[in-house]
């Protein structure tokens, strides 16, 4: 029986993993956790999303920009995190809305989707 997610991965060119640590851990401030020891020389990096992980692995020869596939990150201030992006040069992107959230997308420095999504709570 499936438990939770686990872990979910994405892709960046081989060559650009330094930006991407810049991006992940820098911009959108995610914490670097060490990989274990078997898989340290096969590329890229493990970074803490709340109490989960996002593997950020290396991959040739893949057009991230046209594909919906998406990672989407719940996030407590959606202004503040689009005021964090917008100052770092990343596109804001509008979403579909979905009653009951606030959200947008948009795409990392890499070509992969990402959409912020925060729930609105009513006014008691």
């Amino acid at each position: 029986m499936i438990l939770r997610v686990h872990h979910a991965q994405i892709t960046i060119p081989m060559d650009r993993e330094e930006e991407a640590r810049a991006f992940y851990c820098g911009i959108l401030r995610l914490r670097e956790v060490p990989k274990p020891e078997s898989l340290q020389g096969r590329g890229g990096f493990w970074v803490e999303v709340g109490d989960q992980q996002l593997h950020v692995g290396t991959e040739a020869g893949v057009d991230r920009h046209i594909t919906k596939a998406h990672l989407a990150y719940e996030v407590e201030d959606i202004k503040g995190i689009v005021a964090q992006l917008t100052a770092h040069h990343i596109e804001i992107l509008e979403s579909v809305p979905i009653e009951g959230f606030e959200r947008f997308e948009f795409r990392d420095p890499f070509g992969n989707r990402v959409e912020c999504i925060q729930p609105i709570h009513p006014l008691l």
